[in-house]
């Protein structure tokens, strides 16, 4: 069996779902404080999952799923990812992401399940010094939350030498879409995230669209990031974690799409995908936001056989029949 740490959030359930395409099963262990319960009974209607609630800060919790099922490896998602809250609340951020590892590895270890597949974050690099940025990129996080996976990532390393515990760390980009049949999806509370946040604006009681400084020295003034598709990046993880099992050996891989687009791009494709206006204002610059941030993922793409296939456009379109499905949710409530 796979465990699938976080398996009830955004990019954990497509990962879940890749799996079951491919008939594995999988144990999805998830504390539902940012997950969703009504993820998981999706999740379960498309293959055999058994859902564990529980707290990776807890070792029991962890010590019970490896006591109760045979894991044969493990995909760890399960952390909090808000970059701003992790800076007045840093020890938040450090219990959970990083501690919380830790004692996911310990019962690992004591188990003798061996290979790690780590969500990880390209947080990790803090401001580029160069871009498209590689995997020797160095790594500066000027965040809590980019800190606790940097650390993650060095305990992995330490890990492995000690224990012969194999990872492959994945550090991506910013992540786009939802599940292509509308099963799961983006589903955080606050949304942080661009495309969602655009695309709330166009419902009911819609916000206008803030973009955070136009003065950038970019081709249209605003940020440029790297929008890899949600599925895309799900088949990322398979494809590593079938590397792992034959190469057996650690690895670091970036995954984004190599291809920047402005946050202008962004809500210009979002008003064609939807055919309508959006009403927008321009806002004061965000601190700490860099100008241009994408990905060079040409190791991921010529090691693991990996490729981001989905178009932004396509990404935009699932992004929003769940957002629908979300508003529903709510107007049921």
């Amino acid at each position: 069996m796979i465990l699938i740490t976080g398996g009830a959030g955004y990019i954990g359930s497509h990962t879940v779902l890749n799996f079951l395409k491919d008939k594995y099963d999988v144990v999805v262990f998830d504390s539902l404080e940012t997950g969703h319960i009504e993820t998981v009974e999706e999740l379960q209607k498309a293959g055999n999952v058994i859902f564990e609630k529980g707290d990776l800060r807890n070792i029991e919790d962890i010590e019970r799923v490896f006591e109760k099922h045979s894991i044969e490896a493990v995909i760890h998602f399960a952390a909090f990812s808000l970059v701003g809250e992790s800076v007045p609340n840093p020890a938040k951020y450090y219990r959970n992401n990083t501690f919380g590892t830790l004692n996911l590895l310990d019962t690992m270890v004591k188990h003798n399940v061996k290979k790690i597949i780590f969500s990880s974050t390209c947080a990790t690099y803090g401001e580029p010094q160069y871009t498209p940025i590689d995997e020797k990129h160095p790594q500066n996080p000027i965040n809590p939350y980019g800190a606790s996976k940097l650390m993650v990532e060095r305990i992995m390393a330490d890990y492995d030498k000690a224990y012969g515990l194999k990872s492959v760390k994945l550090r991506y980009f910013n992540v786009a879409g939802c599940d292509t049949q509308g099963r799961v999806g983006e589903w955080h509370d606050p949304e942080t995230h661009l495309i969602p946040n655009i695309l709330k604006s166009v419902f009911g009681n819609g916000q206008t669209f803030k973009i955070f400084g136009d003065d950038y020295n970019t081709p249209d003034g605003t940020c440029i990031r790297d929008y890899v598709n949600v599925e895309d990046l799900a088949q990322a993880h398979k494809l590593a974690y079938l590397w792992l099992e034959k190469e057996n050996r650690s690895e670091v891989f970036n995954l984004g799409t190599e291809n920047g687009n402005s946050v202008k791009e962004v809500f210009d494709t979002c008003e064609k995908v939807l055919n309508q206006n959006i009403k927008v204002e321009i806002a004061p610059r965000r601190p700490g936001d860099p100008a241009t941030l994408f990905a060079n993922a040409n190791k991921a793409k010529s090691v693991l056989n990996w490729k981001p296939e989905t178009s932004l456009e396509h990404s935009i379109e699932t992004a929003y029949k769940f957002e629908q499905k979300l508003q529903n949710l709510e107007k049921n409530d």
